[in-house]
């Protein structure tokens, strides 16, 4: 299993709760590999956020690579 976790990207995320409403929380996250904020308005849009920019990372690293998909 540590090899599955080593071979996976990371990013770093600092996240940012301004409030807690209707259960979900509100706020902003930054990817601070990329330097990059963006403001979400649930928890679920948050977990999208990162799953997205590891997604892109990931994607730009198989391009860099020579990998079509």
């Amino acid at each position: 299993m540590e090899k599955r976790l080593s071979s996976r990207k990371r990013g770093t995320f600092i996240v940012k709760i301004d409030a807690c409403q209707n259960g979900s929380w509100q706020g902003r996250v930054v990817w601070a590999d990329e330097n990059k904020t963006e403001y979400f308005r649930s928890t679920l849009e948050l977990i999208r956020l990162i799953d997205g920019a590891l997604s892109v990372g990931e994607m730009a690293e198989q391009l860099d690579k020579g990998v079509n998909f």
